[in-house]
């Protein structure tokens, strides 16, 4: 079997997407991007009473982090959402980047919801009223999964439209 040109782009002409193709990603990214980086700019230069107060609540679902140094802990958090948050706000990264760092850090948090003791109603995965503030990230995580998907299902909706007679190549000629 010899592979074509035509095999590694989709059908359609080029590698490219249409803004029309990827409008419904831009609330998205707009949404979450604005409170992820607010979120980290807001822990940017938090005071140690803050950093032992976030990084207190951290350890207690990820033990490991007794390791870090409070400090260091809040200020690498912030330089991640602020990171996290641009990534999401600036159109050239590619929607599966976004999306794949939005589902690990959304993960993350509610990694800390499911390990943290009074979050959840006894034997329920629903939240009391103390955990409603950290279940309600479960959509940091859906919309990241939507955007992490979204590079499959561009492609395939792709191949479904019916494309340009155009010759066959080899590969190299």
């Amino acid at each position: 079997m010899t592979l074509m040109r035509s095999d590694l782009v989709p059908r359609g002409g080029d590698a490219t997407t249409s803004l029309r193709d990827r409008a419904w990603v831009i609330p998205l990214r707009l949404a979450t991007g604005g409170y992820v980086l607010d979120s980290g700019l807001a822990k940017w230069g938090a005071d140690d009473a803050t950093a032992e107060q976030l990084h207190g609540f951290a350890r207690g679902a990820y033990p490991f982090l007794g390791k870090v140094d409070p400090a260091t802990f809040t200020t690498a958090l912030a330089a991640g959402e602020v990171g996290l948050g641009a990534a999401l706000l600036v159109p050239l990264v590619p929607d599966v980047v976004a999306g794949v760092g939005l589902l690990g850090f959304g993960g993350a948090l509610l990694g800390l919801y499911a390990r943290t003791p009074g979050m959840r109603r006894p034997g329920s995965v629903f939240p009391t009223p103390d955990g409603i503030p950290l279940a309600k990230d479960a959509w940091l995580v859906a919309i990241g999964a939507a955007l992490a998907l979204a590079l499959g299902e561009r492609t395939r909706d792709r191949r479904r439209r019916p494309s340009v007679t155009r010759r066959r190549r080899p590969l190299g000629g």
